[in-house]
């Protein structure tokens, strides 16, 4: 496709990882549009925990770009001044197998739990604690990306729909839009569960599912929590304005399933576990839609069939929007083909 400056890319989708795509994209001289249905970050951006979270419990064939994640968000905190990340940590006592523990987690003591998290009522005799990790605020740093990009000159349509696509010979040259046609070179496919409706319409049938979770923000004290926990009996981290924020299995559709009803139960819970909790009044609970490839492997590349779509679907969006953003940007822009993205690729999904 040549080494081209210029070179029109059309983003679908602005949440985390389509805006990551912009801003690396526009960096690098595409001519960058970005279309979304509804606002920036209104997705399962805005319903996430966001834990930038390099451990895995299994043999993991993306292991290479989980190691990247930290280093290349590390590198964007120096392009982006508005982009804020608190690196505090993660303390986990989950059950984990033999064998799970993650090269950059070291094995605390209950003394040493005390010293990182002295609210806690009941630690345990050991944890694992993964110094580098941290978490963001998944819709601020959306935003720090859009206005990255479009300081590189990037255009952003928000409330603009995809109704279909151009095709001339089995090549997309565009997209068809509420706002009229968007010529393109490339067509970025960034929108989370939205978009195995985008590749039915060029009959490219890819397998994700829309993985349901739910995510609390609380009213609260500060200084509950130093870290992002992670247990058995919670998940939860503490933003930079004092919010209390928690993640919780989706269990099913009955009432006393519903969100607000979880949230009341996990307030309940984070009491029984910390010391000095004044008040934990729930301002939202709600449900976000993760989109999760039948296998678990990120789907990133090119479409087969049709030339000129390549799509970015994974999960955990938010720990590997820098560095897929980036190893993506350096495929559409300079032909540059990436190993650590190797496992991804879409074709797996129709081979015979």
């Amino acid at each position: 496709m040549g080494n081209a400056q210029g070179k029109r890319v059309v983003v679908v989708g602005a949440g985390i990882v389509g805006a990551s795509l912009a801003y690396h994209l526009a960096s690098k001289g595409a001519n960058v549009t970005v279309v979304e249905a509804e606002g920036i970050a209104s997705g399962v951006t805005g319903s996430s925990f966001a834990w930038i979270n390099t451990s895995h419990r299994e043999p993991d064939p993306i292991a290479q770009l989980r190691g990247a994640a930290i280093k290349e968000y590390r590198r964007l905190e120096t392009q982006l001044p508005d982009l804020e990340i608190r690196w505090t940590g993660a303390l986990s006592y989950s059950a984990m197998p033999n064998g799970a523990l993650q090269a950059s987690a070291n094995q605390v003591s209950r003394s040493q739990i005390l010293d990182l998290e002295p609210n806690l009522k009941n630690p345990p005799q050991s944890a694992l604690y993964a110094a580098e990790e941290g978490a963001l605020d998944a819709v601020a740093a959306t935003h720090a990306l859009i206005a990255g990009a479009k300081a590189f000159g990037a255009k952003i349509l928000t409330q603009t729909r995809v109704l279909g696509f151009v095709t001339q010979r089995a090549k997309v040259t565009g997209v068809e839009t509420t706002q009229g046609i968007i010529d393109a070179d490339v067509v970025v496919l960034a929108a989370g569960t939205g978009i195995t409706k985008l590749t039915d319409r060029l009959e490219v049938p890819l397998s994700i599912e829309a993985s349901p979770a739910i995510f609390i923000r609380y009213k609260a004290q500060p200084d509950l929590v130093h870290t992002l926990i992670s247990s058995p009996e919670m998940e939860v981290r503490q933003s930079s304005d004092g919010a209390l924020l928690a993640a919780e299995d989706y269990l099913d559709n009955t009432m006393e399933n519903q969100p607000a009803a979880i949230a009341l139960r996990t307030a309940k819970t984070i009491r029984n576990e910390l010391h000095g909790v004044v008040s934990l009044e729930p301002q939202w609970a709600c449900v976000g839609l993760r989109p999760m490839p039948a296998d678990g492997i990120p789907i990133i590349g090119y479409l087969p069939k049709v030339s000129g779509v390549y799509v970015c679907a994974m999960h955990p969006g938010v720990t590997l929007a820098a560095i897929v953003g980036r190893l993506a940007s350096e495929e559409i822009v300079d032909d540059k083909a990436s190993s650590a993205l190797g496992p991804c690729r879409p074709d797996r999904f129709l081979r015979a």
